[in-house]
C-alpha cells in the first residue's frame, strides 16, 4: 500500500539515518500524506510497533473503516490528546522523538508530560523532502485535476461578458468543475475585472465587468485532494495597444520560463529567465511576485520559483509558472500554468490556449 510505502521511506531517512526511533504528525497535510485520511489529529510512527491515529469521535468511525493498517485512538470529548500522545511514547520505550510542526502551547505540554524520557526535535525538512516529489500515482491525480481546472477556465472563456458579474463567472467555472469531478475548489476564485485585475490577488466580488475591461481568472480543481493552478487574463472587446503589448511581454516571459525548466536547473533561474523579459519591456517594477511555487496536496509547497530561491529542480517536481504585470489604475495581466518537471523538460499540465479578447 502506497502510504505504508511512504511511511517505511520517512523511517529509513529519520530512524535509519537520523537515529530517531520515533515521528508524530500534526500537520494536517502530513497525516494525509501518509495515511489517507484527512481528519485526525495525529499520527505517531514508531520505530517499532503500530502506527497509531489519533482521531476525536467525529471522525473515529470512518477512520476505522478507511485506515486498516493504523491503530485507530479514540480521542474522547474533553480529553488532551496531546496527553494521549505522550502516553503511548512512553510506553513505547521512545528517545529520541522527531516532529513536523507543533505550536508552543501543545510542544510545552508534551515537553512536559515526557520530562527526560524523550527529546523533541522538528524534522519537517524530511517530510518536504517526499512531498516535493510526486511518484505515478500523485501525478495521475494532479494530471485529472489540471484537466478539471483547464475546463473551468473553458467556462470562464464562454461566459465572460459586458455585463456579467464577476461572481456570476466564478459560479460558472465551479459548477463547470464540480460538473466534471472536481471535490472542491484549490483557493478562492479570483476574478478580478478592471482595475482591480492589477490586484494580484484580487479575489471576486459584485462588481459588472465592462467593454475594455481585463479581466484576470486564477482558479484550481481539486481531485482526490490533489490541487492545480491556472490564470488567464482576457479582455472585454478590442484590445488597446498598451494591453496587447503588456500581454505579449507576459506570454513571451512565461514561455521563456518553461523552456529553461530541466531537472537540475536552480529554480532562482527560471524566475530571473522571465523577469529579464519583463524588466527588458519596462516593466520590471510591476512584476511583484515570485514567477511559482509548488503545487500537490496544498496549492502552495516547495520548491519556490523566486529570485531569492535555494531550491534545485528536480524531476518528479510539480510547479506553477506565473509572470505578472499589475499597473495600479490600468489593470493587470498574468497568464500561468501548472507544469511538470520531468527528465525531458517540462510538461504543462493546465492547457487551453484562448485568444486574448473574449467574442
Amino acid at each position: 500500500m502506497k502510504f505504508l510505502r511512504r511511511i517505511e521511506i520517512l523511517k529509513r531517512k529519520s530512524f535509519e539515518e537520523k537515529n530517531f526511533d520515533g515521528f508524530l504528525l500534526f500537520n494536517d497535510v502530513n497525516i494525509l500524506y501518509f495515511s489517507g485520511f484527512s481528519g485526525a489529529s495525529c499520527l505517531l510512527i514508531p520505530k517499532d510497533g503500530e502506527n497509531r491515529l489519533y482521531v476525536y469521535s467525529v471522525n473515529y468511525e470512518q477512520a476505522k473503516a478507511e485506515c486498516k493498517d493504523f491503530r485507530v485512538e479514540l480521542v474522547k470529548a474533553g480529553e488532551n490528546f496531546i496527553e494521549k500522545v505522550a502516553e503511548h511514547v512512553k510506553t513505547l520505550k521512545i528517545r529520541m522523538l522527531a516532529f513536523d510542526t507543533l505550536n508552543v502551547e501543545k510542544y510545552r505540554i508534551l515537553a512536559r508530560r515526557l520530562k527526560n524520557e524523550a527529546k523533541l526535535k522538528p524534522q519537517s525538512a524530511v517530510i518536504w523532502e517526499l512531498r516535493r516529489f510526486k511518484d505515478s500515482e500523485e501525478l495521475e491525480l494532479m494530471r485529472k485535476a489540471a484537466e478539471l481546472t483547464s475546463m473551468g477556465m473553458k467556462a470562464a472563456y464562454d461566459t465572460i461578458r459586458p455585463g456579467i458579474r464577476e461572481y456570476e463567472v466564478a459560479a460558472e467555472i465551479e459548477y463547470a468543475m464540480r460538473q466534471r469531478g472536481s471535490w472542491g475548489t484549490a483557493f478562492e476564485t479570483i476574478v478580478a475585472s478592471g482595475p482591480r485585475s492589477a490586484y494580484p490577488h484580487g479575489g471576486c466580488t459584485d462588481r459588472r465587468i465592462q467593454e475594455g475591461d481585463l479581466v484576470v481568472v486564477d482558479i484550481g480543481a481539486v481531485y482526490r485532494y490533489y490541487r492545480s493552478d491556472m490564470t488567464r487574463t482576457f479582455v472585454v472587446g478590442a484590445p488597446s495597444d498598451k494591453q496587447s503589448k503588456i500581454y505579449e511581454v507576459v506570454k513571451l516571459a512565461q514561455e521563456s520560463a518553461i523552456k529553461n525548466i530541466r531537472p537540475g536547473v536552480e529554480a532562482r533561474a527560471i524566475d530571473i529567465a522571465a523577469r529579464k523579459i519583463i524588466e527588458e519591456a519596462g516593466y520590471g517594477e510591476f512584476f511583484v511576485h515570485g514567477l511559482g511555487h509548488g503545487v500537490g496536496l496544498e496549492v502552495h509547497e516547495p520548491p519556490t520559483l523566486s529570485q531569492n530561491s535555494k531550491n534545485r529542480l528536480e524531476s518528479g517536481n510539480v510547479v506553477t509558472v506565473e509572470p505578472g504585470i499589475y499597473l495600479v489604475g490600468f489593470g493587470g495581466i498574468r497568464i500561468e500554468d501548472t507544469v511538470l518537471v520531468d527528465k525531458f523538460g517540462a510538461e504543462k499540465l493546465t492547457y487551453g490556449q484562448y485568444p486574448f479578447k473574449v467574442p
